[in-house]
């Protein structure tokens, strides 16, 4: 890796930079946009960036700020060893709020615009998870993580020195959930306080939920009325089916404390993201339709506060809003969505729901809304994340920031398209194709026929440093990618379609796309083929073996699934298999052992690779292993590497290094 820094400055001084294929190595050093954070009168654009160590050797995480117009200039913010994130502007435009660790723990500083040193402004005895600063410059909602009962701060001090003198590890429990994503449960949870600015760092605040034992749903879902009187957010009521429903609902409560109000408590599914519009007579949020349904149509609600009405906008367009925000006329709302292989944006018109596509190439996201422009950032296959604006009505569309100009000039990445065809039940699925890198059409290439985790996702027009098919390019594989039935993006039927059908439509998918990429491609070779896949993904790849055993030479399981009933048994959201599946695992109509990899084992012949995580809790690693002891068993070749320090995902660099080292051997063992 060194060698590979030293070189490309080198060829950078001499104003020439030689292309080559997108190693990991490379991978890990593109500088990444984080926080984007539009001033209040659109003039001015703060966002986070951490650089990657590319050319110069810069590691640095630091804020910048841009100003915006036909001279745009941008400049260095801060220079400081902690992070900063959460980024925030004062209403005034003169300083900007952000969350660092520079006294010990999370809290929460301010940086005037105009010169000088950041200034905090908590003080707290908990770090700081998150904060929303109210409109009128002064009161600021906190997510701190307490002990539910605890009127105080000092009381969740108390406890954790209490717990502390423990001489024991036990943990007990007495209600799911016991564990989430990777971590046990203890009994501490995220509450959301209010607290007011002074002259001084605060070192307390009020808890509006002390006596709830249950989390909200995170700061981004939490919002100030227009008054700054009361605040609104989403969270589960508590209750004992917390690992079982999805019903999250939309609560008020005044900012001295008091009574939390359900708003919408006539809605059994999923109520998240409340916010209001700039003039103060709407209040709009999301909403799902299905209880216990986590991949359900996300829907915009909007209410009237001035006449009481209450409606969902475009309620006939099919997608689920991801994201959204006013716009300053309070008559345009701009949101985010899939659509087609894209996250865009479009603008719905409030009085009567017209949906305008705005901007629709690559994954649009942290959009943000001026009177005279959107900014947002934006990824690519070819590209990763950058700072983009854009007109409201799609005109004018401008690259902000390029902060990988050097980092890609040393890359030739492989040509994309999208592609569709007649999948399962004559319906038309998409997919992407990407070339090698080195193309050339009268060469044959194996293929790298990747499939997307979820099971409600997609593998879109997207740069994914975990599932990043230019690596697999750069190796010199034609990369394939179906949306089988089930994807994101396509409308809700599509995604519905693989509830309680996971080995079926999505199967027939997988074969008709590798068949038609082969008649459509035929610098394809399909004789050296493997499949790869994670979680669901990692199912499909466990579910290939044994109902299309003889389709690829090679198959890539990660964090996949295995044996369905011991799944339920172990995973921690249950209200995803419940839905999905049909029920509980005891349940005779359900569909554990319908769809159950483990079922078909008998048939199993192809050499797998095997890869997961003991930290692991959504697809807890017994799951692996149990796919691995059945190919030791069987006699098929087959390979297991444990990551004791992961997740679901490999976010480590050094890992990814490692994990994509083992995926290569393993493929090209097999192709090559």
């Amino acid at each position: 890796m060194k060698k590979l820094t030293l070189l490309a400055a080198s060829l950078l001084s001499c104003g020439a930079m030689a292309k080559g294929p997108l190693t990991v190595e490379h991978l890990n050093q593109h500088n990444k946009i984080g926080n984007v954070a539009l001033s209040p009168d659109g003039r001015f654009v703060v966002y986070s960036q951490t650089n990657g160590g590319f050319a110069p050797a810069d590691t640095s995480h630091d804020l910048y700020l841009m100003t915006l117009g036909d001279n745009r200039t941008t400049k260095r913010l801060t220079q400081h060893s902690s992070r900063e994130s959460a980024v925030q502007w004062h209403p005034d435009g003169r300083s900007i709020f952000f969350i660092a660790n520079r006294s010990g723990s999370n809290q929460i500083w301010q940086l005037r615009l105009d010169g000088g040193e950041a200034q905090q402004v908590t003080q707290l005895p908990v770090a700081v998870n998150g904060f929303k600063l109210a409109a009128d410059g002064k009161t600021l909602a906190l997510a701190l993580t307490v002990k539910p009962g605890c009127q105080t701060l000092q009381c969740t001090l108390d406890a954790k020195a209490k717990d502390a003198e423990k001489k024991d590890s036990a943990l007990a429990y007495d209600q799911l959930m016991v564990r989430h994503w990777d971590h046990w449960l203890d009994q501490y949870r995220e509450h959301l306080h209010v607290a007011v600015l002074s002259d001084k760092p605060l070192t307390d605040a009020k808890n509006l939920m002390a006596d709830w034992n249950t989390n909200i749903a995170g700061i981004n879902e939490v919002a100030f009325t227009p008054d700054n009187q009361q605040l609104v957010f989403s969270a589960k009521i508590p209750a004992e089916d917390q690992a079982w429903h999805t019903n999250f609902d939309i609560f008020q409560v005044p900012v001295t404390g008091g009574e939390k109000v359900n708003l919408t408590a006539d809605n059994p599914a999923w109520d998240a993201k409340p916010k209001f519009s700039n003039d103060g007579r709407f209040m709009a949020y999301l909403a799902m339709k299905k209880p216990g349904a986590e991949a359900d149509r996300f829907g915009l609600m909007l209410l009237d506060l001035v006449t009481g009405e209450k409606k969902e906008l475009a309620a006939n367009w099919d997608r689920s809003i991801s994201d959204y925000q006013f716009g300053l006329d309070n008559r345009t709302i701009y949101v985010t969505t899939q659509d087609l292989g894209q996250y865009s944006i479009y603008a719905i018109n409030t009085s009567f729901g017209d949906v305008i596509k705005v901007y629709g190439d690559g994954y649009a996201g942290s959009l943000q809304v001026a009177s005279d422009k959107l900014v947002f950032t934006n990824h690519r296959l070819n590209m990763p994340t950058e700072i983009f604006q854009i007109g409201p009505d799609g005109s004018q569309l401008q690259q902000l920031t390029d902060a990988n100009a050097e980092w890609r000039a040393a890359v030739q990445f492989g040509d994309f398209e999208q592609f569709s065809f007649k999948g399962a039940e004559d319906t038309t699925v998409y997919g992407y194709l990407v070339k090698p890198w080195n193309f050339d059409a009268n060469k044959k290439y194996p293929m790298a026929f990747l499939v997307h985790g979820g099971p409600q996702g997609s593998f879109g027009n997207m740069f994914n440093e975990r599932w990043n098919a230019q690596m697999y390019a750069a190796k010199g594989y034609a990369v394939v990618m179906v949306d089988f039935h089930g994807s994101t993006g396509y409308g809700q039927a599509f995604t519905d379609s693989i509830s309680r059908d996971w080995g079926g439509k999505p199967l027939v998918d997988l074969q008709k796309g590798f068949e038609y990429i082969l008649e459509a491609q035929p610098w394809i070779d399909g004789n050296r083929a493997c499949a790869l896949g994670a979680s669901y993904g990692g199912y499909m790849m466990n579910w290939i073996a044994g109902n299309w055993p003889q389709g690829f030479k090679c198959l890539v399981n990660h964090a996949g699934l295995y044996d369905m009933p011991s799944f339920y048994g172990s995973t921690e959201e249950l209200w995803f298999p419940e839905f999905d599946l049909g029920g509980t695992a005891w349940d005779p109509q359900s569909d554990y052992q319908k769809f159950n990899p483990a079922a078909h084992a008998d048939k199993w012949q192809t050499p797998m690779l095997v890869i997961h995580g003991l930290k692991d809790y959504r697809v807890p690693y017994a799951q692996g292993l149990g796919a691995f002891t059945n190919l030791q068993r069987k006699g098929i070749d087959s390979r297991l590497v444990i990551f004791p320090d992961e997740n679901h995902w490999i976010l480590k660099p050094d890992n990814r290094v490692r994990w994509y080292n083992e995926v290569f051997q393993w493929l090209d063992k097999y192709t090559k």
